[in-house]
């Protein structure tokens, strides 16, 4: 199964990179595929809407979302768990995908 993360990035220090990266290795070790959109880093050049065109199209390839704590304050993530919902896509936590993956 192939999960993408997702949770806040903007206004955090370092982008919120550490969380997303330490959540994408604690998926993998439990045999998950991830989409990390911390991957591509940050350019001062690119716009929210410049890292959302690059992200959508990533989770879409996806079979659930992993969420991070705060994602509901952030505006890209709440974006990506209303398509994620659309799309009937399953969505929980980092911590119960884990779980999810001892089942």
């Amino acid at each position: 199964m192939k999960l993408y993360i997702a949770g806040p990035m903007s206004g955090i220090e370092d982008h919120n990179f550490p969380a997303f990266n330490r959540a994408a290795d604690r998926l993998k070790e439990a045999g998950y595929e991830v989409e990390n959109p911390a991957d591509h880093g940050a350019d001062g050049y690119f716009t929210w809407a410049d890292y959302m065109k690059l992200d959508i199209p990533l989770m879409l390839k996806c079979d659930g979302v992993a969420l991070l704590d705060g994602w509901t304050h952030s505006k890209g993530a709440c974006l990506e768990v209303y398509i994620a919902d659309a799309l009937e896509m399953p969505r929980r936590y980092v911590d119960d995908w884990l779980v999810e993956a001892t089942k």
